[in-house]
């Protein structure tokens, strides 16, 4: 928390904001970089032993790319405000997914009958297979890795069109073609951005 930059004055958040808006990288990662704080003081409020506090700082800082790049000055007065909301709704979003996808499903549970017309419980057709817990710990790692290179690697449109590509975040799972009817642009180009913010995921996951 201690290496968090301090946040930017009115006057220096107006400036970067209007050079972010002209497609400025630097000032949409100086930005970021000065509202982290913001980040760590929403996700403290969802803390829990269930979720990881780096996890929940990762999609945070995907809300707050999210109100950097979407932010209008002549509709929000603070970029603080619509930012916490921004942040607020990516982890409530990744929440209520999660909580999908770890339902407890009883392992007494039946399933159905065999050939010979016995009872089957899903315990009897799932496999234990042993785990192995350095192989875990690498995959955690990487996918830690993933979500702060999606925060702080990728464009806007590149984390937009990788986000409904690969259903993260929530999203509806869309092919090229759907998300370049919603973009409005050309399913080559859709292809194009894919590629481009695959490889600096790539580069991201295996840089140290």
């Amino acid at each position: 928390m201690n290496t968090f930059k301090q946040p930017l004055t009115a006057e220096e958040e107006a400036y970067y904001l209007a050079r972010c808006q002209e497609g400025d990288m630097e000032a949409r990662n100086m930005l970021v970089e000065h509202n982290l704080r913001l980040v760590a003081h929403v996700a403290k409020k969802y803390q829990s032993p269930e979720h990881d506090t780096d996890d929940l700082i990762s999609i945070g800082i995907i809300g707050l790319i999210k109100a950097v790049t979407t932010f209008d000055s002549t509709k929000n007065s603070r970029l603080a405000t619509y930012a916490a909301r921004c942040i607020e709704n990516e982890l409530l979003m990744m929440l209520r997914t999660r909580k999908k996808l770890t339902r407890e499903v009883s392992m007494d549970e039946k399933i159905g009958t065999d050939q010979e017309g016995r009872e089957l419980r899903l315990m009897d057709i799932l496999e234990s297979e042993p785990i192995d817990i350095l192989e875990k710990l690498e995959t955690q790692k990487n996918i830690r890795k993933m979500y702060q290179g999606l925060a702080t690697v990728l464009s806007g449109r590149e984390l937009q069109v990788i986000s409904e590509r690969y259903g993260l975040f929530g999203k509806k799972e869309l092919t090229q073609r759907e998300i370049a009817a919603k973009l409005g642009i050309s399913r080559s180009y859709v292809s194009r951005i894919e590629k481009s913010a695959l490889k600096k995921l790539r580069v991201c996951l295996e840089t140290e």
